[in-house]
Formats: C-alpha cells, sequence, structure tokens
C-alpha cells in the first residue's frame, strides 16, 4: 500500500477482517475440517501484517475475533481464531523480528502451549472431541503431537506467506 493512502490502509485491513469472519462462520457450521478453516482465517490478518503492517494486523484480528464471537455458531471455533490462529500472525512476525532461529521458535512455541492451554482449559470437552481420540484421553500424548503439527504448520505458514509476497501483494498494489 501506498504510504499516504490512508483509506486504503484502513479499508484493506477490514475487508481481510470481514473475509475472516466468514471463513470463522463457515467453519463453526462445516462437519468436517474446523481446524483447517479457522487456519485458514488466521491468514488473512498475516496479509494485512504484509500489505500494511503490525497495527493493522491487530485491527484485523480484533474485530474478527469480537464479530466471530459474536456471530458464529460454535463459539470454540471462534475461541480458536481468537486465542491461537488469529492473533499467530501477529506474534510470528515479532518473534522474527532478531533473526534468532532458537528465540524465534522458543517464543512461537511459547505462545502455541500457552493458547493451547488456555483453550484446553476454558474449552476441555469441546477441544477433546475435536481431536482423534488417542489424543483426546492422554495429555502427555497430547501436548508432543500438537507441538509436532504446530511446527509443520508454522513451517506451511511460512511458504504461504511467501507466496502471498510474491504473487497476491503486487496484484493488490
Amino acid at each position: 500500500m501506498r504510504r499516504k493512502n490512508t483509506a486504503a490502509k484502513v479499508a484493506y485491513p477490514a475487508i481481510l477482517g470481514a473475509l475472516a469472519v466468514i471463513l470463522v462462520y463457515l467453519a463453526s457450521i462445516a462437519p468436517t475440517g474446523r481446524w483447517g478453516v479457522v487456519a485458514l482465517a488466521g491468514l488473512l490478518p498475516a496479509a494485512a501484517v504484509i500489505s500494511v503492517g503490525l497495527k493493522a494486523g491487530f485491527l484485523c484480528w480484533a474485530g474478527a475475533s469480537i464479530l466471530s464471537l459474536l456471530l458464529a455458531p460454535d463459539k470454540f471455533c471462534a475461541l480458536l481464531f481468537a486465542a491461537l490462529f488469529g492473533l499467530y500472525p501477529m506474534v510470528k512476525s515479532l518473534a522474527e523480528k532478531p533473526r534468532k532461529r532458537f528465540l524465534e521458535y522458543a517464543v512461537k512455541l511459547l505462545f502455541f502451549n500457552g493458547a493451547f492451554t488456555g483453550l484446553y482449559l476454558t474449552m476441555m470437552e469441546a477441544l477433546a472431541t475435536s481431536l482423534p481420540a488417542a489424543l483426546g484421553d492422554s495429555l502427555w500424548a497430547l501436548y508432543p503431537a500438537a507441538n509436532v503439527v504446530f511446527v509443520l504448520y508454522d513451517y506451511g505458514f511460512s511458504q504461504l506467506i511467501a507466496v502471498y509476497i510474491s504473487r497476491v501483494q503486487r496484484a493488490v498494489r
């Protein structure tokens, strides 16, 4: 976005936030794939961070989170977006600034485990029913498996951000 175009700096994150709300709503009525659709909705605040800046990403996340919590029929999907997937692009952006790989992954894993624990404690029943049966009953298997999946998600997320920067962002400008 051009520096002086303040209308675009406000409108673009708002449109991305509206799309995120739609995706969270679709995830809450979908019979399967809820985590994947909510994770897809998390790409939209990342687009706001890349195109406009970190503040725009936070505003996109906050607006989409509030509206999702109000409008989505399944509050677990809305909370999953608000606490984890919607907030993660800004955490990722801040964690990758120092360019120290160990510190970067320590911050990312600390955020993920904190958000995952918060989700587990607040929505234990909904979280347990959305996980495979082998993981839903045992915490000793749940956290290592969730951390491995999160690291894979982070890698895929980085690849999608690279595609956005190389292809989509040029078209948006």
